[in-house]
């Protein structure tokens, strides 16, 4: 009996180990649309679209509303939001409801990665059709990043969550790391492939769709679904099945404050990675390649901070190495008030301390947060959690570019963000995360 019951566990753990690697295979798939699309290629060749389909003041006409061309990848990516704001919530409810998230992440996934690989198809004026695409895309991410999170509390006991969930962060930036690479290749050696730039870019925003599509199939094959005694109820429309979410989390007002002071450090950790290329060449007057090279140790950094943080999580709990973390942010954002312009070795210095603490950030604050929520609502309450990741970071950015605004220094903008990791160390130092857990009925690990 004692045999049987020893190759049972160890059938168990095995199995479990399998799915935890099939499971990081998504963070390598969907990574490189965020990485190689949003944050490198996408936005200027849209915007050049739009200029070249735009009016002799400089406008375009979606749904016959003027704007400028210039600010029409940025309002296509808040209409994105928007969308996922409606979208995620139903879709995290029903995959609860009826234990079957792998149909839903496959449905998310690849709708997301045919409209990437669609983007191929962007030429010429073709601007309407690089938005909906875009909003497509960053809506299909976002659903399918909510059903993906939802399985960590499943596949991995509380002892084992910091370290999985950093190496799926870790997983995610080595995968954008790899294609980019590949992808600068192909844009600044264009000529010698034959391809104009154009042509050059649409392959790598294309190419971005193929290996999510691509990668996608691992965690579809190794992932299981799980039946769950609970039900959600009937499906609501996004804003009210929000609102019943967060009024089920008012029963949990201790995950209610971490999700709080989740929401105000990653503002800031957001616009920090949406605005430092902007500060670094406007106030610091670097050139392209150099801020492409910075995204790029940003990246493979992150990898290193991704682990090293899990491991020193092991030691001292999530929650004190992202309080940990939280100072180094403070840190290197005041830091890079002082940078000289011209000199982008210094640069990069900031580039290093970003990647070194922004992947752990990331990873422990979503595996923190699994401990925090009630078995039976993991999709449910990772709509939210996705909702104050990709949604609600728009406050940052709006302060940045008000403080651009009233002192016309970039470099006030980005020291003023020092406001967001310095309010969330507080928030998050307050809440008691043993008492969360065991109130959210969960087993409390020995570190947490």
């Amino acid at each position: 009996m004692g045999t049987d019951t020893l190759r049972t566990a160890a059938d168990e753990a095995a199995e479990r180990r399998r799915e935890q690697r099939g499971w990081y295979f998504y963070d390598w798939a969907c990574s490189v649309y965020s990485t190689s699309v949003l944050t490198v290629f996408l936005g200027p060749y849209l915007t050049e679209i739009a200029k070249a389909a735009a009016d002799p003041e400089g406008y375009v006409h979606p749904l016959g509303i003027p704007v400028r061309a210039g600010s029409f990848f940025a309002y296509t990516v808040s209409a994105s939001v928007l969308v996922s704001v409606f979208v995620m919530p139903p879709a995290a409810a029903a995959a609860d409801r009826t234990g079957r998230k792998k149909p839903l992440l496959a449905v998310a996934a690849y709708l997301g990665a045919a409209a990437t690989a669609g983007m191929f198809f962007l030429d010429g004026e073709r601007y309407l059709l690089g938005g909906l695409l875009l909003i497509v895309a960053n809506a299909s991410l976002a659903v399918s990043m909510v059903l993906y999170n939802s399985y960590l509390p499943q596949i991995a006991p509380p002892q084992e969550r910091d370290a999985v969930s950093s190496r799926g962060w870790a997983f995610g930036y080595a995968s954008g790391a790899l294609v980019l690479v590949a992808n600068l290749v192909l844009f600044l050696a264009h000529d010698s492939f034959g391809v104009s730039e154009s042509t050059a870019v649409r392959i790598c925003l294309a190419s971005a769709g193929v290996w999510w599509g691509a990668f996608t199939l691992v965690p579809l094959k190794r992932l299981r679904d799980r039946r769950t005694a609970h039900s959600a109820g009937g499906a609501r429309g996004g804003l009210r099945q929000l609102a019943a979410t967060v009024r089920d989390m008012r029963r949990h007002p201790h995950t209610l404050a971490f999700l709080l002071a989740y929401l105000v450090y990653n503002d800031g950790v957001q616009t920090v990675i949406s605005q430092a290329s902007v500060y670094g060449s406007e106030e610091l007057g670097l050139e392209q390649s150099t801020l492409i090279v910075a995204v790029l140790l940003v990246q493979l950094l992150a990898v290193a901070g991704a682990l090293g943080m899990g491991r020193l999580a092991r030691t001292y709990g999530a929650k004190r190495t992202i309080l940990g973390s939280l100072v180094a942010w403070t840190v290197t954002i005041g830091a890079g008030y002082f940078l000289p312009a011209g000199a982008p070795a210094w640069f990069f210095v900031l580039a290093a301390g970003i990647g070194l603490v922004l992947g752990g950030t990331q990873a422990l604050s979503r595996s923190l947060f699994s401990h925090l929520v009630p078995r039976g609502k993991e999709a449910e309450y990772f709509s939210a959690y996705e909702i104050s990741d990709r949604g609600m970071a728009w406050l940052g950015p709006l302060i940045f570019g008000l403080t651009y605004q009233l002192t016309g220094s970039y470099r006030d903008a980005i020291v003023s963000l020092v406001a967001f990791f310095l309010l969330g160390f507080a928030l998050l130092a307050r809440v008691p995360v043993r008492r969360a857990v065991r109130d959210a009925g969960n087993p409390v690990p020995d570190r947490i």
